[in-house]
């Protein structure tokens, strides 16, 4: 899982792809969810190098 970070909240998609603009993000049925352009994306993190930590990443 991975979770995009925009100024004004998340999305959470199972896979993405990069474009010249931005990324495009898709859930786990392989179904579009967003595109979120590169000067909107503050950060793309996979959760998976977190583990089970509840501790603020920001």
């Amino acid at each position: 899982m991975y979770r995009a970070i925009l100024p004004e909240g998340q999305i959470v998609c199972d896979r993405f792809e990069h474009s010249d603009e931005g990324i495009e993000l898709y859930d786990e049925d392989d179904e579009f969810v967003a595109f979120v352009p590169y000067s909107t994306l503050n950060a793309l993190i996979d959760e998976e190098a977190y583990g089970s930590d509840e501790r603020s990443i920001m």
